[in-house]
């Protein structure tokens, strides 16, 4: 349900960003009867897919499931029951955020530029970890099922958190801000990084480089102090570590924060950290 709702929240689509998702979609026959394409795309394959409708292929090579989802949502629903080989085959694309496709002779790149969103349950029988009901799983058979998930494609999701069951009388008391109320927040946002990044030729902070990092996410030596204990405790990569900043940017962009403070840092390192998968 919460993934399906991202696309309302998400920043509306500029024209140049509805021109390059109506080409994908004119490739597949799939454009609308007013034919610019105005909405950004919600894509759910199920874990039954083949390589080729998720990646893109074909004797002429034509865009998959990952290029439909460009600028928009991939979302991968019982992420542990596609095949491991799908699951890795992922890591490319979403670093890269463009495919090439090659068949007989024909070489073709389509982009890819989508937010990867996952749901899993943390075991076969998805109760570990809940405190209602007791985990009917093995070790052995939890570690079998885990492993599908590798360190590489983990890595690579910048927020990871456990969502544990909700009571019916908290549905009943607690008030939900609406998308709208949502957007207006996250369109703010967009707004401060498009001025912030007017002469870098990019739009957000996901688009960042190691080198803009530097220059566009300083942090204080506190905070440099904590997120490198996090770094040693928790083993975390490079990657990681400038996936943190650039979410720790973000969370202060929502902030309407010049600075990157110790308190987005810290938030920044739970989103990235915040599971019960170990």
């Amino acid at each position: 349900m919460l993934a399906e709702r991202i696309p309302s929240i998400m920043p509306d689509l500029s024209f140049e960003e509805a021109m390059s998702i109506t080409q994908i979609y004119s490739l597949v026959g799939k454009t609308n009867k007013n034919g610019l394409i105005t909405k950004r795309p919600f894509r759910r394959p199920h874990h039954t897919i083949t390589e080729k409708a998720l990646i893109g292929g074909g004797r002429i090579p034509k865009p998959g499931e990952i290029s439909l989802a460009h600028l928009g949502v991939l979302y991968l629903d019982e992420f542990l029951e596609f095949n491991k080989s799908m699951i890795d085959v992922l890591r490319i694309p979403m670093e890269d955020k463009k495919v090439q496709i090659s068949r007989n002779g024909i070489t073709s790149v389509f982009p890819c530029n989508f937010m990867a969103v996952a749901s899993m349950n943390p075991c076969q029988c998805g109760y570990f970890g809940s405190n209602k009901r007791k985990c009917t799983c093995t070790t052995l058979q939890r570690k079998l099922y885990i492993s599908k998930l590798s360190g590489p494609i983990k890595d690579r999701f910048d927020i990871q958190i456990s969502v544990f069951p909700v009571e019916y009388s908290k549905v009943k008391q607690e008030k939900m801000e609406n998308s709208k109320t949502i957007k207006s927040r996250v369109d703010k946002a967009r707004r401060i990084q498009l001025e912030r990044y007017k002469k870098e030729n990019i739009f957000s902070n996901s688009d960042l480089t190691p080198k803009l990092i530097e220059k566009y996410c300083k942090i204080s030596k506190e905070s440099e102090k904590i997120i490198k204990a996090s770094f040693e405790k928790l083993n975390l990569s490079m990657r990681g570590y400038y996936k943190i900043l650039k979410v720790a940017r973000t969370i202060a962009d929502l902030s309407e924060a010049d600075n990157i403070e110790k308190m987005h840092i810290i938030e920044a390192i739970q989103f990235k950290t915040n599971n019960n998968l170990e």
